[in-house]
């Protein structure tokens, strides 16, 4: 075949076939008597054997090695062309992400982008001082995208730049929820630990609730721990049983009886969690200091079905476990002796 058709059949230009040829990787068997280049059956194999490599990543040097060298193994070289092209893509990545970031903050000119650009650079410095010093004062005049604080937030492991970045995110609007979910699915549990922190300080942001609900599956105690404190602390009955568990696990156990607390305002919802708590408290009767945590927790809780409860637990066997409710239960009885003091479902202890 003549270059060609060679060309249209295997769609490597002219010009390209002429540079191989005079870097000796392709050269046609034969001559035409008009002197033209002639290509065999193999010599059009060859071809596509080397646009295969190029695919790779194989420069022509190195493409020339591999179909001349026996002794130039693939291992010598893909595991190289791996890590080259992890690193591209990490800095083209880094690219896009800036290029993102300044469309999402409009700018009007050039000065604008240049301004964007240094708040970026600030973000991304390897000074955690600095980093800091961008996000509570980055360049006048420049609105930084929510987007851009999300994606920072997920990537910040000094704590104090951290809790910088989430009350600027908390401050700046925009749509952050979706790229904080993103960070949720990630196989990185501190990926998905600042992700949840940050998502329960949005409260009003559209997707944050159902971002913290589906948070409740995660395998990881502590993102379960931020999600059920979050919602229940917006009102939401799902994530009792969560608030629950971190009660007899001792984990934020405090925080989680005050928030079941909240929740028991609502008389239907206060029956279903004292009886979720009596029930936790049947299931480990031999841990006393379970048993003393979900005591602590039942005095959060408002109406009869709790207060009968801890006089139940007055008598309890355990006698750290009835000097506590003893305890309270005089305190609540004090309480509804007093006239100044509130009854009913709308008070907690």
């Amino acid at each position: 075949m003549l270059i060609g058709e060679v060309a249209r059949r295997s769609g490597v230009s002219t010009r390209m076939l002429r540079h191989y040829d005079a870097l000796g990787l392709v050269r046609p068997t034969g001559r035409t008597v008009g002197g033209y280049r002639e290509y065999s059956a193999e010599d059009v194999r060859r071809i596509f054997h080397v646009e295969s490599l190029r695919s790779l990543g194989l420069s022509l040097k190195q493409i020339a090695r591999a179909l001349e060298d026996p002794a130039f193994t693939p291992s010598d070289l893909v595991g190289d062309l791996i890590r080259w092209t992890e690193d591209r893509l990490a800095r083209e990545q880094e690219l896009l992400g800036r290029l993102r970031a300044v469309d999402a903050s409009a700018p009007t000119g050039w000065q604008d982008v240049l301004r964007i650009v240094e708040l970026l650079q600030g973000l991304g410095s390897s000074s955690a001082a600095r980093r800091q010093q961008a996000v509570l004062a980055p360049p006048e005049d420049v609105p930084v995208p929510a987007e851009v604080l999300a994606g920072a937030v997920l990537s910040e492991a000094d704590p104090n730049v951290a809790g910088a970045l989430r009350w600027a995110l908390a401050r700046a609007g925009g749509d952050a929820v979706a790229t904080l979910t993103g960070g949720l699915r990630s196989a990185d549990v501190d990926v998905r630990r600042r992700a949840v922190r940050a998502i329960a300080e949005l409260p009003g942001a559209p997707g944050a609730a159902a971002a913290l609900a589906d948070a409740l599956g995660d395998p990881d105690p502590t993102v379960r721990d931020h999600a059920a404190l979050a919602l229940g602390r917006r009102g939401a009955t799902a994530a009792v049983p969560a608030l629950l568990a971190m009660v007899v696990a001792g984990s934020h156990d405090v925080d989680a009886a005050e928030v079941l607390g909240a929740l028991s305002r609502d008389r239907e919802s206060a029956d279903r969690i004292t009886t979720a708590v009596l029930d936790a408290l049947a299931a480990h009767p031999a841990d006393p200091a379970i048993r003393i945590r979900l005591t602590q927790a039942l005095v959060e809780l408002p109406g009869p079905a709790a207060e009968q409860a801890l006089r139940r637990l007055a008598r309890d066997e355990d006698h750290a476990v009835a000097l506590i409710a003893s305890a309270f239960v005089a305190v609540r009885a004090e309480q509804s002796a007093d006239p100044r003091s509130v009854g009913g479902y709308g008070t907690s202890l």
